[in-house]
């Protein structure tokens, strides 16, 4: 059975291009963002219920999420944001764990978990945390080019997520990215190293136990 290691950061540390380059290594990935927005697809099976709770005018004619809509009522809202977690987190959870199944022979593999210290549910499907942080200015520069929202907007986005001292009191292994991405690249072919030899060993000794 793979070891699953949950990456987790704020946003604009930089996780999607760590998770992208552990699969580039031939890691397993899994992506909890992906997930969700699956689940909210057109043909997304938590769709029915989104619209039970929070009614048509969260969809357009066609039938599909009005996710900006949606995203800015739960951000303003703490009521309509745990009433849509009561619907995602169930859903999400159990996918990742039916895409962990599929993933038995990897000694490990990624599940990209971005709000693990605020879901601390998510906890039972991994094994070991890696926290990845950068600093907090070059992280709203980083998310403003790529999003287009002002200063305002994502410091307000980060101001809701957990800080980085609470990640590290949940981090088994800790991965600053201060640097080029080659600098990032050549700290993660580092870990992945320590961390295929470290759980292929903990698979033959229990496979040996067993």
């Amino acid at each position: 059975m793979a070891i699953w290691v949950g990456l987790t950061g704020g946003i604009g540390s930089g996780k999607s291009a760590a998770a992208q380059y552990f699969a580039d290594l031939g890691v397993p990935r899994i992506d909890a963002d992906a997930v969700a927005h699956a689940l909210t697809d057109s043909d997304g099976i938590a769709l029915l219920k989104i619209r039970q709770l929070f009614g048509d005018r969260f969809f357009d004619n066609q039938g599909v999420l009005k996710r900006d809509m949606l995203r800015k009522e739960v951000f303003a809202s703490n009521t309509q944001k745990t009433l849509l977690e009561s619907v995602m987190l169930p859903l999400i959870f159990s996918e990742i764990k039916k895409q962990q199944e599929t993933f038995n022979d990897a000694p490990y593999g990624i599940v990209e978990i971005p709000l693990l210290t605020e879901k601390r549910q998510f906890m039972k499907l991994i094994q070991r945390v890696l926290t990845i942080s950068t600093p907090l200015e070059e992280r709203i520069v980083r998310v403003m080019k790529r999003s287009g929202l002002s200063r305002k907007a994502v410091s307000d986005i980060i101001r809701h997520q957990a800080e980085d001292r609470d990640r590290l009191l949940l981090t088994d292994d800790a991965l600053l990215n201060d640097g080029n991405i080659k600098h990032l690249h050549d700290k993660i072919r580092r870990l992945h190293t320590f961390y295929s030899s470290i759980f292929t060993m903990q698979q033959i000794q229990e496979k040996h136990h067993g």
